[in-house]
């Protein structure tokens, strides 16, 4: 297991880079520390991929270095990384049985006859492979081979990180959450550093135990779920994770309160003089549509919005109303009834959030 190191790494696939947006990723410095799970997250093109075949060795970086528990392997391929990496369609032998290609990677390592049947049997347990280990793997469902590919990459005890791309895409969706919740206690299991490239927030919610969220070539936001959802450090965090995404508003600041379309919404008095600090007029207001609250009867400090559609989705609904001319996504209990007159939102202070340009303005709530 390492640590891996990212120090001002940069990528641009062209040979001569004039401007930021000829760099597929954007200079960061990270670090994924020894024995974590970790995702990597985001929509496509956003640079995962490529980030992910530099870790590997795959693809040099154009700029900075990568460090494998402070060793510099920025040159190195990635046979001397000795990183397992696992792709979206999986890659396996069909004319070999299950057994021999997990014991592939160790026989290639001249290890003993003994030590490999030890290993081969202890992971195709955890895989629940046991029952197919003689069985050409030509003859295996999908996510079988996507299992036996995994564990291609789980044998080998001397293996720095295991990579995942996309490993799930072409899985039975009945079968991907019995699969996420296996690679969890693998993880768990055999202690190696593990990081899942998705565009799932699902997968990468329940599989990691911190998120790297990716935006435009950058990580914008490390957390765990919690953290991304409920402080989401940047406006594209919020419209990301969630389901709906955060609601936002384009705001103008005006005597202790966020206005827009003539509506005037309190702000706590130190989010409110941050915000001023920013000097910036691009200013947001984001709250998630769990922590709006519905009101049918005029209450303190509620806001009167028309119901303009109600979704059920079974265990909960999802509520547009209009306030002035914005569309805000109410989050509430299947059970309640909405009524198409007119009804009453409020934003909870503590979980009102204000963004300067995108960015969160972070302050300490009196």
């Amino acid at each position: 297991m390492s640590e891996i190191r990212l120090t001002s790494l940069a990528h641009s696939y062209d040979s001569s880079p004039a401007s930021a947006k000829d760099f597929a990723l954007k200079e960061m410095n990270h670090v994924w520390e020894q024995g974590g799970a970790y995702a990597l997250l985001g929509p496509s093109g956003c640079g995962k991929s490529t980030l992910l075949n530099i870790i590997s060795g795959l693809l040099r970086p154009s700029h900075g270095k990568v460090y494998f528990d402070g060793e510099d392997v920025s040159n190195v391929g990635p046979e001397q990384r000795n990183v397992a990496q696992v792709f979206q369609f999986p890659v396996v032998y069909d004319t070999m049985t299950v057994y021999q290609n997990l014991a592939f990677p160790l026989k290639n390592l001249g290890q003993t006859k003994d030590s490999i049947d030890r290993r081969v049997r202890e992971v195709s347990g955890a895989l629940e492979l046991d029952g197919v280990l003689s069985q050409k793997a030509t003859n295996l469902t999908a996510d079988e081979k996507q299992k036996v590919s995994m564990g291609r990459g789980l044998v080998r005890e001397d293996v720095s990180a295991i990579l995942l791309d996309e490993p799930l895409t072409v899985i039975d969706p009945n079968l991907k959450w019995k699969l996420r919740r296996q690679l969890k206690i693998l993880h768990k299991q055999f202690n190696i550093t593990m990081v899942l490239v998705t565009h799932d927030q699902l997968e990468a919610s329940t599989f990691a135990d911190k998120i790297a969220l990716m935006y435009d070539g950058k990580i914008v936001q490390f957390g765990t779920p919690q953290e991304l959802f409920e402080e989401p450090a940047h406006s594209f965090v919020g419209y990301f994770i969630g389901s709906p995404g955060m609601n936002f508003v384009d705001v103008s600041l005006r005597e202790g309160h966020a206005e827009f379309d003539q509506v005037l919404v309190p702000i706590e008095a130190n989010l409110y003089q941050a915000a001023l600090n920013t000097r910036t007029t691009n200013i947001k207001l984001g709250i998630r549509p769990e922590f709006v609250k519905l009101h049918s009867q005029r209450c303190q400090g509620g806001l009167p919005v028309r119901v303009v559609d109600v979704v059920d989705l079974g265990a909960h609904k999802i509520v547009d109303v209009a306030l002035g001319r914005q569309r805000i996504k109410v989050k509430v209990e299947e059970e309640l009834r909405v009524s198409d007159e007119e009804v009453f939102i409020t934003f909870p202070e503590q979980r009102l959030k204000l963004y300067a340009d995108d960015l969160l303005i972070r302050v300490e709530h009196s």
